[in-house]
């Protein structure tokens, strides 16, 4: 699989490419000296029953998962909302049942990133944002996974989309489509677009398409998706890289990063974020940053709903 894990990488370069030569022109534009910078370090959904005794405490039941997930990261990745646009309901539940300090990250509905014209025009982007919004504080960013088969030719009507999108929801943008990284031409054109409309960039860190860890970043947020190979010893270093890389951002005037980390079952996922958080610990200072204490048996609390 391209975008999931790879079973031979003996071959893979990991390492991290050199900036895009807009990163640089973003972050250095208008720095806001003394604004809180912030690490948001989280995973893919929550309900994940093999975290019990490890993430979760022991017993814990599956309605309380988001409940100790919160507790333990402080965003995520919510692929739920791909899917369907959530409820009043989802919405009063998730906000109740996570910390002051958790952003969600909800990836755009399918029926509008997957349409050939986006759903320009029907409505259902305004219904969506809508519903999002209703996180109030804890909506961190929105982004949107075009398919494989968005290419150059459909930058109108993307541009169309983003002139008309709520600007009471912060949006990120993740490409597929090989011919954007092959043609630098087409990705520059892409990305000064991006850049008018201030929407971020998605950078996905994966074995099998290099090609997409393209480092380039339109606004002071970045969104990174990182995919590991099931703990493999490259995981951890290609984690230290990003550490490292991270540092020189944030020096240079980033102001947020989210970062997910992916396995193919997503068990061991949080063993990944463990890692990236204790490793910015020792390099990187003065960023607000939160990511999972591992657990014993720590008492269960009563579930809200």
């Amino acid at each position: 699989m391209e975008f999931g894990k790879l079973d031979n990488i003996e071959n893979v370069d990991f390492s991290l490419p050199s900036d895009h030569k807009m990163t640089g022109l973003t972050l250095s534009k208008g720095q806001n000296m003394g604004k809180s910078k912030h690490l948001y370090i989280g995973c893919t959904g929550w309900g994940v029953k093999e975290w019990v005794g490890e993430v979760y405490p022991k017993g814990a039941k599956a309605a309380d998962y988001l409940h100790h997930y919160g507790k333990q990261f402080n965003t995520i990745e919510l692929n739920t909302t791909h899917y369907r646009t959530p409820s009043v309901f989802d919405i009063e539940k998730w906000y109740q049942q996570t910390p002051a300090d958790f952003k969600f990250a909800p990836k755009m509905l399918q029926t509008i990133s997957h349409a050939k014209n986006l759903e320009f025009g029907s409505g259902l982007t305004p219904q969506f944002c809508e519903a999002i919004g209703g996180l109030k504080e804890k909506m961190g960013i929105c982004f949107m996974q075009m398919p494989p088969y968005f290419q150059y030719n459909d930058l109108k009507i993307l541009e169309l989309y983003l002139k008309f999108f709520p600007d009471n929801i912060r949006l990120a943008i993740e490409l597929r489509h090989k011919e954007w990284f092959n043609t630098p031409q087409y990705l520059t054109t892409l990305t000064d677009m991006l850049k008018a409309y201030t929407v971020s960039t998605v950078i996905t860190d994966v074995a099998g398409r290099r090609d997409v860890l393209h480092q380039c970043l339109t606004t002071k947020t970045a969104v990174i998706r990182f995919v590991g190979n099931d703990l493999h010893p490259t995981d951890y270093s290609r984690l230290e890289d990003w550490v490292q890389r991270l540092k020189i951002w944030y020096a240079a005037g980033l102001d947020e990063a989210y970062f997910f980390t992916h396995t193919s079952d997503n068990i061991n996922a949080p063993k990944l974020a463990k890692f990236l958080h204790n490793n910015f610990l020792s390099h990187v200072k003065g960023v607000s940053i939160r990511a999972p204490q591992f657990l014993n048996n720590e008492p269960i609390q009563i579930s809200l709903f």
